[in-house]
Parts: C-alpha cells; sequence; structure tokens
C-alpha cells in the first residue's frame, strides 16, 4: 500500500477512491496507535509520523538553545535515554505556584500580553503556567475534523482561518528569531492536519483518537507564543507538550483517569531535561500509556493545572477566567448575587454538579489530596480578590454572616423531565429498584436525581428531557407484565422540570434550614414536585416547574439574606393617596434598602387611562413626568402580568389606592397567582358576602398576602389591633366608634351658633370631604367599615343588613351637582340645629358613630349624643376613636384614637402594610441584621394618639393603642 505524501485536494477521482478503498480495508490506518508506534507504515502513515517526530525534535532544538544545557530528548515513540546524563533532581512544595489561564484570558494579541504581565507579576519563586487554546480554536479544530468526515472540501478554508488566526496573532505579539520559528513550526503544523485532513475526508471517518490529536493543536501554539512573550520580557521559561508528562487512562465513562505515578516519573524526566523557574504548559491534552494523544475532556485545562498542582504539591493553583469568582446564584437570573469569598472543596463540586460556573468535581479531587487551594480570579479585574476553594479549618465559625456560612450558594439545572414508577406491588419486593434503574441503564440515560418514599410505593427520579422517552419506553418494556397484572400502577413522564439545589457545608446538623428553604417557595407560591437529600446534608434539592424555577431561584436566595429583602410593586391609582403614597416611597426607598435591606421597587404606575412600566424599578423622583411622558393605554392584565412575571422577582404586590369596585373584583385572581394585595378600597371587603368569605378562604389557604388596613382606620391599627384580639382568645362584644374623620371634623366643630352648612363648607374648603360632600354625609362609607369589622369578628352579615342613618336631606339627594347641592343645604340647617342644640341644653355633644354589637349579631350606623367627659367627645380636629369592648376589656375598653383622615395618614396606613409585607419575608432573620420589623415601628407613618387612663361614665378606659 502506497500513499503519496502530498493528499492535494486535486487529486484525481481515481485515486481518491483507490485510497478510500485501501483506508476502508485497513481500518487500523485511522489509529493513532498504528500512526505514531507502527514500523510498518505505508507512506501517507510514514508522513505523518516523521511529522510528529520532527515537532519533537524541533522543540528540542529550541529547549537546548534556550537552556545551554547539553540534553537528549525522546519523542513519543520509543528513543532510549542517553543514560550517562546526570538526571536533574524536581523540586516540589510551597515554592511552586499553578496558574492556569483560559481560552477568554489568551483570546487576542493584546489578552495573551495581559497574561504575560501578570505571569511576570508573580513573585513565586517558580512558576507553573497551563494555557489553553485561543478563543474559539477548539471549536474550529472540532469544526475541521466534522468537516473533513462529512466530505466537505470547505475544511481546507476552515484550516486557512485557523492558520490566519494564529499567524496575525504570532506577527502583533513576536519578532525576529521568535517570530520566524513560531510561523515556521505554524506552517509545518498546518502542513501535517492538511495531510490527515484529507485522509480523514478519504475516509469519512475519524477515530476519536484523531479527532485529539487535531484539536490538541490549539493549546500547542498558545503555549509557544506565550513563552516567548514571557521571554520578551526578561523572564528565562521552557514550554512543556504535556503529552509528554500527563498520562491518563481512558474510561468508558467519556472521562480519563490520571495515572499519577506514571505522570510524576515523567514530570522528572521532563524536568531533569528542562529546568525552569517557569513552565509553560499545555491545558487539555495528554498522553495514553500506550503514548497515543488524547484529550482530558470536559474542563482539560482545569484538570490539567489541578493534576500538575498535585504533581508539584503546589502552594495554590489559580483558575483565571474572566468573572470575578463563584457567584451564590446565576447573575443572570438573580442580579443581586454575590461573589462567594471561599468554598470547601465539597461545597464547590456539589455546586458545580448542579450547573453552576464551578470547576467539575473532577478537577478538584487532585488538589483536594494534598489540601492545595484553588483560587478563582478574573483577569480582566485583578483588584477582585476571586473565591478560594479550599478546605475549611476545623474551628471555623464562619466571616460573621450567619445565613451565607450556612447555605453557600443556589444552583439550577433546566430541561430536565420526572419519571415516577408507582404501585403496591413495589413495597417490601426486593430487587425492584435494580430493576429500575438497571433499565435505565441499558438505555444510556442519566438519572440526576432520585427520590423515594418511605412507602416503598413510588420511586421518582429527574432525567434530561431529550432521555425520557426511551427511559419510559424501557421501564414499560421491562414492566409489562406487572404493569398488566396491576402491582404496579403507572410509569408517569412528567415533563417541563427543573431542579432547584441549596449547597452549604454547615447545612449540615444545622436545624430550621430545610424549613426556611421550603417557607420561602411556599410563600413564593411554588409547589415542589420531588424533594432529595443526602445524608452528608451538603444539599437540598427540589424538582419544580421549569416556568418556576427562575422565580424560585430568587425566592430562595432573597430569604437566606444574599440578597437584599426586594418586592416588586405596582401602584394602581396615582391620585391623591397613591400620589402621596409614591412620594413617601420616593423619600424613604433608600434609607430603608440601606438600613434595613429592603428594597421596594416600583414596576409600574396605572391610572384610569394610561400607565407606565418600567423593567427594574421607576425612578419615583420622576414618575408623574414618566406617566404623563410614557404613559400607553392602561390595562390592568397587563399591569399585573408586567408586575409579577417578567422580572422573577419573588415578591410581588398590587396597591390598590382606588376606590373601585371592578379592580376590587380583581383581587381573587391577583392573590391565587401569588400577588399580594394590599389596599385602603373597602369595595372587597364589604361587597357579596360570598366574594368576602371566598376571598379571606383563599386567603388563608395560601401564602399570599392581603392587607387592608388603611379600609377602616386609614394609618390607625384598627383591623390588626381586632385580630390580635381575637388570635389570643379574647371574644368582641362591642365595637363603637367614630370612624369617618370628615364627619369627626364636622361635628367636632359644629358648636355654638354654626351653622351645620357652614361646617359642612369649611370641611370641603380644607380637604376633609369627598368632592362629593354627600359621599360623606350619606354614612356610606362608615356603613362599610363597620361591616368590614363586623365580618373581622364572625358575623356574617351583607351591607343592607346594616340600617345606615343618612345626613343629607332627603329633597337633595338627587341635585345634579355639588355646587347645586351646597347652595341649597343653608335652608336645611335648622334640623341639625336643633339637635346641636338639644344635646347641648343636656350636656352633650353630636357624633357620628358606627357600632357592632357582636353579641346580638348586628349593626347600625347613626348620629348619637354622649356626655361631654365621655371619650368620643374628646376628639379634636379630624381625629378618629375607636372602642373595643371584649371579654378581656369589658369593664374598661381598649381605645385606638389618632388622625383617621387626610391623604398623609392614609398613604401612611398603606406604606406601613408594605412594610408588614416586608417584615412577613424576613421575619427569621436576626434582629441584629436589621429586620424589616425594625423598619416597621420606625417607619409607621402615623402612629395613633395615646389618651390618658382614666375612668369616664358609661366607657370607662383601661387604656389607648
Amino acid at each position: 500500500m502506497a500513499f503519496s505524501s502530498s493528499f492535494s485536494p486535486s487529486r484525481s477521482v481515481s485515486s481518491n477512491a483507490s485510497a478510500a478503498h485501501i483506508i476502508s480495508k485497513h481500518e487500523s490506518f485511522l489509529s493513532p496507535r498504528h500512526f505514531f508506534l507502527s514500523s510498518n507504515f505505508s507512506s501517507a502513515g510514514s508522513f505523518l509520523h516523521r511529522s510528529y517526530i520532527s515537532r519533537i525534535s524541533y522543540a528540542s532544538n529550541r529547549r537546548r538553545r534556550d537552556s545551554n544545557h547539553s540534553r537528549v530528548f525522546a519523542s513519543v515513540a520509543d528513543v532510549s535515554l542517553d543514560k550517562s546524563i546526570e538526571k536533574i533532581q524536581l523540586p516540589k512544595g510551597d515554592k511552586w505556584s499553578v496558574h492556569k489561564f483560559g481560552g477568554t484570558c489568551v483570546g487576542t494579541s493584546e489578552r495573551i500580553q495581559n497574561v504575560a504581565d501578570v505571569i511576570v507579576s508573580d513573585d513565586s519563586e517558580r512558576k507553573l503556567i497551563v494555557v489553553s487554546a485561543m478563543s474559539k480554536v477548539t471549536d474550529m479544530m472540532y469544526n475541521l475534523i466534522y468537516k473533513a468526515q462529512s466530505r466537505d472540501e470547505s475544511y481546507i478554508s476552515a484550516l486557512d482561518d485557523v492558520l490566519e488566526k494564529h499567524r496575525q496573532t504570532a506577527h502583533e505579539l513576536l519578532d525576529g528569531d521568535d517570530l520566524a520559528s513560531f510561523l515556521s513550526k505554524l506552517h509545518h503544523d498546518i502542513n501535517n492536519l492538511k495531510a490527515l485532513l484529507r485522509a480523514i475526508y478519504i475516509a469519512g471517518h475519524a477515530t476519536e483518537s484523531f479527532s485529539d490529536f487535531v484539536v490538541g493543536h490549539g493549546e500547542l501554539w498558545s503555549a509557544h507564543m506565550l513563552s516567548s512573550v514571557v521571554r520578551k520580557l526578561g523572564v528565562d521559561c521552557n514550554w512543556m507538550d504535556t503529552r509528554e508528562v500527563i498520562i491518563v487512562n481512558l474510561t468508558s465513562a467519556n472521562q480519563v483517569d490520571p495515572d499519577f505515578s506514571e505522570s510524576e516519573k515523567r514530570l522528572e524526566e521532563w524536568y531533569s531535561k528542562n529546568p525552569s523557574k517557569t513552565i509553560i504548559a499545555t491545558g487539555f491534552i495528554a498522553s495514553t500509556p500506550q503514548n497515543i494523544p488524547t484529550t482530558l475532556k470536559r474542563d482539560g485545562s482545569d484538570f490539567s493545572a489541578a493534576i500538575m498542582g498535585a504533581l508539584l504539591r503546589a502552594r495554590r493553583v489559580t483558575i483565571w477566567t474572566d468573572v470575578d469568582g463563584v457567584y451564590s446564584a446565576d447573575p443572570r437570573k438573580v442580579s443581586e448575587a454575590v461573589i462567594l469569598s471561599s468554598l470547601s472543596y465539597q461545597e464547590a463540586w456539589e455546586m458545580s454538579y448542579f450547573g453552576a460556573n464551578v470547576l467539575h468535581p473532577r478537577t478538584i479531587i487532585p488538589v483536594m489530596r494534598y489540601d492545595i487551594p484553588i483560587i478563582i480570579r478574573n483577569i480582566f479585574n485583578l483588584s477582585a480578590p476571586g473565591t478560594m476553594i479550599c478546605r475549611p479549618p476545623a474551628n471555623e465559625n464562619g466571616d460573621g454572616q450567619m445565613l451565607e456560612s450556612v447555605v453557600k450558594g443556589f444552583a439550577t439545572i433546566d430541561n430536565l423531565a420526572l419519571v415516577n414508577v408507582e404501585g403496591t406491588g413495589m413495597a417490601g419486593v426486593p430487587g425492584t429498584a435494580s430493576a429500575i434503574f438497571g433499565a435505565v441503564k441499558d438505555v444510556g440515560a442519566n438519572v440526576i436525581m432520585i427520590s423515594q418514599a418511605s412507602s416503598e410505593h413510588s420511586v421518582c427520579f429527574a432525567v434530561p428531557e431529550k432521555e425520557v422517552n426511551a427511559v419510559a419506553e424501557a421501564l414499560q418494556s421491562r414492566f409489562r407484565e406487572a404493569l398488566g397484572a396491576g402491582r404496579l400502577s403507572q410509569v408517569e413522564v412528567i415533563p417541563n422540570c427543573s431542579i432547584l439545589a441549596a449547597v452549604g457545608q454547615k447545612m449540615a446538623s444545622t436545624p430550621g434550614v430545610s424549613a426556611s428553604l421550603f417557607n420561602a417557595l411556599a410563600k413564593a407560591n411554588i409547589n415542589v414536585r420531588a424533594i432529595a437529600q443526602g445524608c452528608s446534608e451538603y444539599n437540598v434539592t427540589v424538582v419544580l416547574k421549569r416556568e418556576d424555577c427562575i422565580r424560585a431561584l430568587r425566592a430562595v436566595h432573597s430569604r437566606f439574606y444574599l440578597s437584599k429583602t426586594t418586592i416588586a410593586m405596582g401602584i394602581i391609582g396615582p391620585g391623591l393617596i397613591g400620589g402621596t403614597l409614591l412620594d413617601q416611597l420616593r423619600d424613604q426607598a433608600a434609607v430603608l434598602k440601606e438600613e434595613f435591606n429592603i428594597d421596594l421597587r416600583v414596576m409600574g404606575i396605572a391610572g384610569s387611562r394610561t400607565m407606565v412600566l418600567n423593567e427594574l424599578g421607576m425612578d419615583l423622583s420622576r414618575w408623574r413626568e414618566l406617566l404623563s411622558e410614557r404613559g400607553e393605554v392602561a390595562d390592568l392584565e397587563k399591569f399585573a402580568q408586567h408586575v409579577h412575571g417578567n422580572h422573577f422577582i419573588p415578591n410581588t404586590v398590587l396597591v390598590d389606592c382606588t376606590a373601585d369596585t371592578e379592580i376590587a373584583s380583581k383581587y381573587y385572581d391577583w392573590l391565587r397567582k401569588g400577588i399580594h394585595v394590599i389596599t385602603p378600597n373597602k369595595k372587597a371587603n364589604s361587597g357579596p358576602l360570598d366574594q368576602y368569605l371566598k376571598l379571606r378562604a383563599l386567603q388563608r389557604q395560601s401564602y399570599t398576602h392581603y392587607f387592608y388596613e388603611a379600609t377602616v382606620g386609614a394609618g390607625l391599627p384598627i383591623v390588626s389591633t381586632l385580630r390580635g384580639l381575637l388570635e389570643t382568645g379574647d371574644k368582641i362584644l362591642r365595637i363603637e366608634g367614630i370612624f369617618s374623620g370628615t364627619l369627626s371634623y364636622i361635628f367636632n366643630n359644629f358648636i355654638g351658633k354654626r351653622a351645620f352648612s357652614e361646617v359642612v363648607a369649611e370641611a370641603k374648603q380644607a380637604g376633609y370631604t369627598e368632592p362629593d360632600p354627600r359621599d360623606d354625609l350619606s354614612g356610606t362609607d362608615v356603613g362599610r367599615k363597620i361591616i368590614i369589622l363586623a365580618r373581622e369578628s364572625g358575623l356574617k352579615l351583607e351591607l343592607s343588613d346594616i340600617p345606615v342613618q343618612s345626613l343629607v336631606p332627603e329633597p337633595l339627594r338627587i341635585c345634579s351637582s355639588v355646587e347645586e347641592f351646597m347652595k341649597q343645604l343653608p335652608k336645611f340647617d335648622q334640623d341639625m340645629t336643633k339637635k346641636q342644640q338639644d344635646a347641648e341644653a343636656a350636656g352633650e355633644v353630636l357624633r357620628y358613630v358606627g357600632v357592632v354589637d357582636a353579641v346580638n349579631g348586628r349593626g347600625t350606623v347613626e348620629l348619637r349624643t354622649y356626655k361631654k367627659d365621655h371619650p368620643f367627645a374628646q376628639l379634636s380636629g379630624s381625629d378618629n376613636i375607636i372602642a373595643f369592648t371584649t371579654t378581656r376589656y369589658k369593664e374598661q375598653p381598649l381605645i385606638v384614637r389618632g388622625p383617621g383622615a387626610g391623604a398623609q395618614v392614609t398613604a401612611g396606613g398603606i406604606f406601613s402594610d408594605i412594610l408588614r409585607l416586608a417584615s412577613s419575608k424576613v421575619e427569621e432573620l436576626s434582629e441584629s441584621e436589621g429586620g424589616s420589623c425594625q423598619a416597621y415601628n420606625k417607619f409607621l407613618p402615623s402612629k395613633p394618639q395615646s389618651i390618658d387612663i382614666r375612668r369616664f361614665p358609661e366607657i370607662p378606659c383601661s387604656g389607648s393603642v
């Protein structure tokens, strides 16, 4: 068999056919074992054999010139060493530091120069630098093989692109003899590759060993260029082809196992002939014990650095990349993710397994054996200290951030399916699990996670979605008889799943970690489909719906305080109250974020006609301008979806600052979707009883919050006080109070000889009334407040069950305009004047009150008289006052008193509910870390005024809130 050594693409068709016939007849030609070791090569094989030996000889001559030592070099083929040469002993230990630079670090000539500067600046006594191929070159080399074996002649131009990329880089970096020698070697290698790729083109096939040989050239070229640049900077160094040193055994799992004993011997031999304090070594490539070139497969250059670090017993291995270190979560999914200062070896490989951008576990194993730390640093940000992966000290107590030391980070795996095999016939039957996973193994599927109930009734496991159909078919076939007989009920496939894992070495034996994790998921309204935890307790793994994965990641990340407590908010109704709330948020947001780690982001503002949306959170200093200039047509469905669905912030809330019935009707759907609701709008809680009960039932069943403190007393804690009494076992007997700030102001000022219409006009002018004062005087607003408190007390009443005394004269209820009403109102002053005078004569005052009579199950709203020493007679301005008579406070009712009207106090009440929501999200945080309860107490905008503890006729007062 004779082949021309040129392998020119212009060869005739007959020659190609002849070559293809001979190659297919003797397939062993495409084995690098024969390529490099056999003494019976045909001319093509001999050509490549000679090329490989000449490359080694070239490198040997180069090193001989650089070191001025007389040495004898061996190629990968068996060449006897001159044993007369005395070997130089390889020093090992802390004097060595190992650096690895990835493809992005050496992607351009400028970056290669930066790498050389980093190498020179390292003051370690001895340095070994592992370098990858230039960015994208490995992919280009694999593409050459793909094109050649696909008989696509464009592999020739693709190889020219590889040549040009390295030729141009060399011209930018090198000059003189260095440039000439590199270009000579580059062209020499390219010619060899052309011949080899032509052979692959003819055969239409390339073995894995041939592919490994081809793709390894990228590392050879980058190492050669880098060593020349380092020498230009005045540092004497040699470059190492690690195929001469690192020996690995191929495994059946597309991985390799290093032979450390043999590699150590070869390293010592190499060093005895190439002594140097700085060595530039190729990453990714190695050889088999038979001296066949191969690669280290996935993350090969990192693996090379770890192996060399272990062989040298180096004091550290630094992996240089393009990120500042290992993040607590994927920063593309969690913008608040932080750089971790340190990880244990176990934490690093747990996070790596679950897809985090951390070193592969096999990279960690060689250095772990000798407790050599790995540092991950950013070549583009030398000021960043990076992340250290090491064995933590036995007495480590963390860095002062307790929660960070317990859970280090979170990782996810997407595009999975869950397979559930269940049936009563599985319980107590030995070998069932073995049969299940034996069937999975037979189809070559990778099992990511396994979970089994202790009842042995079911086994579920996660596999990549692309493999699930084959797994399901294999299980159906394997258990056809058991399924038919009913011993197994089903083999169920649940598609569209993702895995979320929480990782931390100190999770082990730390109570409450799982509870906090699942609590965070539940409050984000996320369902968990399967759970797994190893006995090491280093990770807790859950399976979720794919669409919930990012939101779940953000929820648990926020819960463990690796990010600030973030709440996405949508404000509906930017009128007087809503606008005041937005201004309060603007003024306090920075303080809340800095001092209390509460990040309130307004994602959108919706008015009756227009709305404005923002992806990251609005600039509240310009919210009015943004609404005016960038507003689009209001669409509440789109608005809710934007706030809840597009930002993956785990906690989202819609704040309804309107009095709109239609908007209130949407609360149920929002809560069901996991959106919290905060509102001063009374329409939902005072509307039809069945809808109210449905809303409250949903609130109790879910982890979404529905806060409506401002529906009854503006900024006063009336609803929360009532709930507190009930939750502590007290029983409500009676609630009586002045609930309208407007009517409180009117009757506090309706004294002496003043006319009722005059006081109403004054209240309207001062902004205490609604635009139409009849809305206040009708008593409907107070009636709604009474029905809300009655329902909170357990009474099942409709609004129509509450008799409400209207203060609007009957003839004026149909006035066509507010102006007409105000003009006609003085005509009816006489009736109200008589009531006021009668009260005055009896030593009493008029007060418009609402009453919940819980004992008799009824409520009323009416104008009443009270003695002047009664608490209700002591009010001023627009204050509200509410008295709770309970089993516990029967003799001396509990009094709540304070401002009950005005945009500031109402907005303040809404703000208090927002902070209460934030507090519920971090309620288990240490108080020393600034929990939200502190923020809630500090920023409660309208604290009720206390009154003296004194005894009054009819309603003695024992205390106030």
